[in-house]
């Protein structure tokens, strides 16, 4: 059941994100970003000491601005790669 909860929030993060910053994947491309976005979200909170709150939805604010924070991230690197 974590599993399934994990694909959906992925999921669902990984959609946001993309409608947020641009640039969508399909829904591959989104759940993965979701995924990678939710274990870098968490660790950026943990880091700055914030607190989403707890359950559905705060695990879901957590992914999303880690499911941001990577596409901003990728865009940077695939930017500077065409400057060259």
């Amino acid at each position: 059941m974590d599993l399934l909860w994990l694909l959906i929030i992925g999921l669902i993060a990984g959609w946001l994100a993309s409608m947020i910053v641009g640039g969508p994947f399909g829904l591959l491309g989104d759940l993965i970003v979701g995924i990678v976005g939710s274990y870098l979200g968490s660790w950026l909170f943990a880091r700055m000491g914030w607190s989403a709150g707890g359950g559905t939805l705060g695990s879901i604010i957590t992914a999303t601005i880690g499911a941001i924070v990577l596409l901003l991230i990728l865009r940077l690197f695939n930017s500077a790669r065409w400057h060259r």
